[in-house]
């Protein structure tokens, strides 16, 4: 039923993905599927932020999240899952639908945290990747 699955971590919070990867795990063995596991490093939305970081910040970010992620993979993935490491750059939620298309994702694992009065019922990532994702989404609370 699943062939490619797509789990986003936050790398700074890495033990809140512990139930979905758990449940990625189980369906990527049940059915066969390639583990994506992708981590976001956010992007300077405006050119005067930006100004305030050193020329190559976001280059050296994203290659220090690579290894972060490989080495996130190496310890928690089971051995027998065939997974991809994958870095993306920009806002979170936007860059999960994006690889999700990209990969032709068949599903989402993702965690939420527990949601304040402001965030009502998910988390604002995970509310927007449920809304507009084009394949199924299973959200496990952290």
């Amino acid at each position: 039923m699943f062939k490619e699955i797509l789990l986003p971590i936050d790398l700074e919070q890495e033990d809140s993905s512990a139930k979905a990867l758990t449940a990625a795990a189980d369906l990527c063995k049940t059915h066969g599927a390639n583990l994506h596991v992708l981590t976001v490093v956010p992007g300077f939305s405006m050119s005067v932020v930006s100004q305030y970081f050193p020329k190559n910040y976001e280059e050296t970010a994203i290659a220090e999240a690579a290894k972060r992620l490989e080495a996130y993979i190496a310890k928690r993935v089971p051995a027998k899952i065939k997974a991809q490491a994958m870095v993306a750059n920009g806002n979170a939620y936007e860059e999960i639908l994006h690889i999700a298309d990209k990969i032709g994702c068949d599903l989402i694992v993702m965690t939420a945290h527990r949601p304040d009065l402001k965030d009502f019922l998910l988390g604002p990532n995970a509310s927007r990747v449920v809304r507009h994702a084009k394949c199924s989404v299973m959200v496990l609370r952290d």
